[in-house]
C-alpha cells in the first residue's frame, strides 16, 4: 500500500492543476470576455483583468475582494469573492456599489485614531479594511497630509508618513479608475453620449458666438460647456487608455483615454470613435442589468478589435489566462506541502514520504517553469527584468539544484531544501507584486535582451546557488542539533553538497559580475564605478572565494563550512535587496524600503542559526547519540574522516 501513496498524493495535486486549466464559462454577463479586452497602461497593452488585479494589489494587497468574512481558523470555508474584472467594472460603472466594498487597508494605530476610524471597517488578522464611504469624512485630512508627505523623500518618511502616503496613493488610484470609463456620476452612458452629439452643433455655435462677442444661447452654452468639463476632467485624470488607435497600422501606440476621445470629438464636431459607442452600450446595459445587450455589444467590439488589432487581442487573451492560472501561487502551495512531507520523512515512513515530497516538488517545479516561460513570452524578454522576476527565477533555479541533489543522494535533503527555497522565494515575489504591474516597461538602460539574457541570468544563478548552499547548511545544523537523524554519512554528504554548490556559485557570480562590467562599459562608458549594486555583486564573489580558500587551507572543516555558508545567505540577501533599499546608485531600479524590517529579521534568524552552529558538538543530539555507540566524531581525527569543526 505504501508504494502507492506517493502516486496518490501526486494525483491529487495534478487534478487540482487540471481543474484550474478547465474553462469556466460565465453564467449571464460575459465578464471573462470583458476582462480579456485590451487596453494600454504603463506603456504596454494588457487586459482589463490585469488593470483590476494590479490596482487591487496596490489598494488592498489582494487580487480579489471577499464578499463574506470568515474566521482565520475556518480554513475549510471558501467564501465567495469578487474577482478583479468584476470589481473593476463596479468601480467604473457602478461606483455607488464599489464604494461599499472594504478595500482600503489602514493599520497604523495613530492614523486610525486621527481619522476617527476605530470601531469601523472589517478586521482580519489584525488588519483593518475600510470602504470608500467609511473614509468620506477623512478624505480631506488624508489628501492634505498626503500631499505634504509626497514631498518628502521616501527614505526619510516615518512609519506613520508611509501609511499616509500609501492610503493617499490608493485613494488617488481609486478615483482615477472611477473616471476612466465614463464620468463618475453617469447613469446611462449611451443616452448621455447621444444627447451630447445632438447638443454639439448648437453648443459649438454658442461657443463660437461667445468668443466672437456676439449674442448666444446661454442655456445651450452652459449645458454644453458643463458636459465637456466632465470629459476634460476624464482626459486629465483617467487611468488606463481604453480607446484603440484609429489607424493601428500607421500608429499602433496611439491609444487614448475615453475623456480625450469624447472631448475632442464634441469640441471639433468629429464623429466618435466606433469603440466609444460599443463601450457606451456595454456601460448602459451593465447598469441596467441587461446581460443580452451587454454581451451583444461586447461580442461586436471584440470582432472589430480582432480584425484591426489581432496581436493586441491575442496578447490580452494570453495574459488573462496567465492571470487565472496563478502558476506561482499554486507552485508555492505545493512547495509548502512538499517541505512538510520532506521534513517528516526524516522521522517516520521515511521512503514513502520522501518520494511523495520529491514527486510533488517536481510537479511544482513544472508549474513554476510553465509560469516562468509564459511570463517570458508575454514580455518578450529573458526571465529576469526586475526584483519580482528575479525572485521567481532564483526560486526556480534553486529548486532545480535541489532536485538534482535529491536525484543523486536520495536522502530527502535536496527536496527539503528545494521546497523551502521555492516557497520562500514565491512568498517574496508575491509581496513584491503588491507594488503593482510587474511587467512594466523597462528603463532604457535595461532594454537590451542580450545583456538581460547573459549578465542578469548568470549572476542570478549565482544568487540562487549561494542560497541553496546556505539552506543546506541550515538543514545540517538543525538536524544535527535537534534530531538524531544526522548520521556521519549524511553529514559528509551535506558537506560535499555545500562545497560543490559554493564552487558553482563562485563561478557564476564571478562570470556574471564581469559581464555586468562589460555591459556598464557599453552603457555608461566605465567598467566599474563602485556603485552599491556592483559592490554587492563583488561581495558575493569575495565571500564565496573566502569560503573555498578557508576550506582548502584547512582553517575550517565541515561545521565551519556550514556556518560560513549560512552567512552567505546574509551576504546574498544584502546584495539582492539591501542595496536597493539605499535608494542610490545607477542600479536602484527596484527601491523598496518596506522590506527593510523583513531583511533585518531574516539576517537575525541567520545569525541565530550560526550561533546554534557554534554550540559544542557534545550538545548535538545526533552526535551525542552516535557517541554512545562509537567514539564521537571529534575524536576521529584522520585525514580520511575529519571531525566537524
Amino acid at each position: 500500500m505504501k508504494k502507492w501513496i506517493p502516486w496518490l498524493i501526486l494525483a491529487v495535486f495534478v487534478a487540482e492543476i487540471v481543474a484550474i486549466l478547465l474553462p469556466k464559462p460565465d453564467k449571464d454577463l460575459h465578464l471573462q470576455d470583458f476582462g480579456r479586452l485590451p487596453v494600454l497602461l504603463n506603456g504596454r497593452v494588457q487586459p482589463f483583468d490585469s488593470v483590476g488585479r494590479n490596482a487591487l494589489l496596490q489598494i488592498r494587497g489582494t487580487a480579489s475582494v471577499p464578499l463574506e468574512e470568515k474566521k482565520s481558523y475556518e480554513f475549510w470555508k471558501h467564501p465567495e469573492k469578487l474577482k478583479a474584472t468584476q470589481w473593476l467594472l463596479e468601480v467604473m460603472l457602478k461606483p455607488e456599489l464599489a464604494d461599499q466594498r472594504p478595500i482600503f487597508l489602514i493599520h497604523h494605530p495613530d492614523l486610525l485614531n486621527e481619522l476617527n476610524l476605530r470601531g469601523k471597517g472589517k478586521e482580519k488578522s489584525g488588519l483593518f479594511y475600510f470602504t470608500y464611504n467609511e473614509l468620506t469624512n477623512a478624505i480631506p485630512t488624508l489628501e492634505k497630509e498626503g500631499s505634504q508627505v509626497m514631498k518628502i523623500e521616501t527614505q526619510a518618511r516615518t512609519a506613520y508618513q508611509k501609511q499616509v502616503a500609501k492610503i493617499y496613493n490608493a485613494l488617488t488610484l481609486y478615483k482615477r479608475l472611477k473616471n476612466s470609463y465614463q464620468p463618475e456620476r453617469t447613469q446611462d452612458f449611451a443616452a448621455e453620449l447621444a444627447a451630447l452629439q445632438n447638443l454639439a452643433p448648437s453648443g459649438l455655435a454658442a461657443l463660437k458666438a461667445r468668443e466672437a462677442k456676439q449674442d448666444y444661447d446661454r442655456a445651450v452654452f452652459n449645458q454644453f460647456v458643463g458636459t465637456l468639463s466632465q470629459y476634460d476632467f476624464m482626459a486629465r485624470f483617467a487611468y488606463p487608455l481604453l480607446v484603440p488607435p484609429a489607424d493601428p497600422l500607421a500608429n499602433p501606440e496611439a491609444w487614448q483615454n475615453m475623456g480625450q476621445v469624447v472631448f475632442n470629438a464634441a469640441l471639433h464636431g468629429h464623429e466618435l470613435h466606433p469603440a466609444v459607442n460599443w463601450y457606451a452600450r456595454m456601460a448602459s446595459a451593465y447598469r441596467g442589468n441587461d446581460a443580452a445587450a451587454f454581451n451583444t455589444a461586447l461580442d461586436q467590439y471584440r470582432e472589430w478589435l480582432a480584425s484591426r488589432l489581432p496581436n493586441a487581442v491575442s496578447k490580452s487573451r494570453a495574459e488573462f489566462f496567465y492571470n487565472q492560472l496563478q502558476a506561482f501561487l499554486h507552485a508555492m502551495i505545493i512547495y509548502l506541502v512538499a517541505f512538510v512531507l520532506g521534513c517528516f520523512s526524516w522521522f517516520n515512513w521515511s521512503e514513502t514520504l520522501r518520494r511523495s515530497a520529491y514527486y510533488i516538488t517536481v510537479l511544482a517545479w513544472l508549474v513554476h517553469t510553465a509560469g516562468l516561460i509564459f511570463r517570458m513570452v508575454l514580455e518578450g524578454r529573458p526571465p529576469v527584468t526586475n526584483l519580482y522576476s528575479s525572485a521567481v527565477f532564483i526560486g526556480w533555479a534553486a529548486v532545480a539544484l535541489g532536485l538534482v541533489l535529491e536525484r543523486i543522494y536520495r536522502d530527502g535533503i535536496g527536496v527539503v531544501t528545494a521546497a523551502a527555497v521555492g516557497a520562500v522565494t514565491q512568498i517574496i515575489a508575491h509581496n513584491l507584486a503588491l507594488g503593482g504591474d510587474t511587467m512594466e516597461m523597462l528603463r532604457a538602460v535595461l532594454d537590451t535582451n542580450f545583456w538581460l539574457a547573459t549578465h542578469v541570468i548568470t549572476i542570478t544563478l549565482g544568487y540562487a546557488a549561494t542560497f541553496v548552499a546556505g539552506f543546506l547548511a541550515i538543514v545540517y545544523i538543525l538536524r544535527g542539533l535537534l534530531t538524531t537523524t544526522l548520521s556521519r554519512e549524511t553529514a559528509q554528504s551535506l558537506g560535499r553538497m555545500v562545497y560543490g554548490i559554493v564552487c558553482f556559485a563562485t563561478l557564476f557570480s564571478f562570470v556574471g559580475t564581469v559581464l555586468g562590467g562589460i555591459w556598464a562599459d557599453q552603457s555608461w562608458g566605465r567598467f566599474w564605478g563602485w556603485d552599491p549594486k556592483e559592490n554587492g555583486a563583488l561581495i558575493i564573489v569575495l565571500w564565496n572565494g573566502i569560503i573555498l580558500h578557508a576550506r582548502w587551507g584547512g582553517m575550517i572543516r565541515e561545521r565551519g563550512l556550514m556556518n560560513m555558508a549560512i552567512f552567505g545567505n546574509i551576504v546574498t540577501a544584502f546584495s539582492w535587496f539591501g542595496v536597493n533599499m539605499l535608494g542610490v546608485g545607477l542600479h536602484s531600479y527596484g527601491f523598496m524600503d518596506a522590506a527593510f524590517k523583513w531583511l533585518m529579521l531574516f539576517n537575525a534568524t541567520q545569525i541565530g542559526l550560526i550561533a546554534l552552529g557554534l554550540i559544542p558538538l557534545r550538545y548535538w543530539r545526533s552526535f551525542a547519540t552516535q557517541a554512545g555507540e562509537n567514539p564521537p566524531p571529534a575524536s576521529r581525527k584522520t585525514a580520511a574522516q575529519p571531525a566537524p569543526n
